[in-house]
């Protein structure tokens, strides 16, 4: 049997300046499922993405989605793309090992945890103030720098990495330390600084919180300072009336990931990687 993409419709141009197209799967010219193929809208035309892709329940396990994905690949490489994502839902257990087996790389994933009404305080000897305007601007560009090196180690070249982190930047801070609905605190343990906490309360009642950034001290990293600076965010966040908190981590940071897994944090998508030589 013959599994092939056929278009079911022309190539889309988004209003964000990504292209997409629908496509069926099938066996044999009969339909079994869908693949919805675009490009990035962080990364430009140079990397693809399967925004979509499922195969009907009485053709699953029968290799179908390997197949359609690789297709995707095909197309991915005829649009000109040097790289492709996908993003995995937790529970997808199955969409996960498919995306490994193929090859695919872990870059990050989102975390999230429900908080239960219960403001957490500080540990002894740790105080909290707001970050300010001055070590904004210092802090800003050093935080610029670093995200672009996590970009860098996926395999985001360096141009792409700093440019994506100066945009993302601008567009969640279009008004710097004013910016509506961010927070920046500097934690202080025995008089010294020790970390940094970004925040984001939302906009709205009811909507999550974010943490965009825990950053420690290097001098005094390992003694307990990143779970303090979590604590300061989950208080924030309930004093907002937010009952959900989500984060980004990145692959390979392990430290981050042992403190939010101890802290009661649930991954909720995963988002992979590859390179399409």
């Amino acid at each position: 049997m013959t599994t092939t993409l056929r278009p079911i419709e022309p190539l889309q141009q988004e209003a964000d300046g990504t292209r997409s197209r629908r496509y069926q799967v099938c066996v044999n010219s009969r339909p079994v499922g869908a693949v919805r193929l675009g490009t990035s809208a962080v990364f430009g035309d140079a990397v693809a993405q399967v925004r979509d892709l499922w195969i009907d329940e009485a053709d699953r396990r029968r290799g179908r989605a390997t197949v359609a994905a690789l297709a995707a690949e095909e197309v991915a490489r005829v649009w000109g793309c040097r790289r492709i994502e996908a993003t995995v839902p937790a529970d997808a257990e199955a969409a996960l090992r498919l995306a490994e087996g193929l090859g695919y790389t872990l870059r990050n994933r989102n975390m999230e945890k429900r908080l239960d009404g219960d403001a957490p305080g500080l540990p002894a000897g740790s105080r909290a103030r707001p970050m300010t305007p001055a070590e904004f601007e210092a802090w800003r560009e050093v935080d610029a720098e670093e995200y672009a090196r996590e970009w860098i180690a996926r395999g985001v070249s360096e141009d792409e990495a700093l440019a994506k982190s100066r945009r993302e930047q601008r567009q969640v801070l279009p008004d710097g330390i004013a910016t509506a609905g961010m927070e920046f605190h500097v934690l202080e343990h025995a008089g010294e600084r020790a970390g940094v906490l970004w925040l984001s309360l939302g906009a709205g009642e009811g909507e999550a919180a974010y943490v965009y950034q825990v950053r420690t001290e290097p001098a005094v990293r390992g003694r307990g300072h990143g779970r303090a600076l979590m604590r300061l965010a989950e208080g924030r966040a309930v004093g907002a009336g937010r009952r959900v908190l989500g984060l980004n981590v990145f692959a390979g940071n392990d430290a981050a990931e042992r403190l939010y897994a101890s802290l009661g944090y649930r991954t909720t998508l995963h988002h992979l990687y590859k390179p399409l030589p």
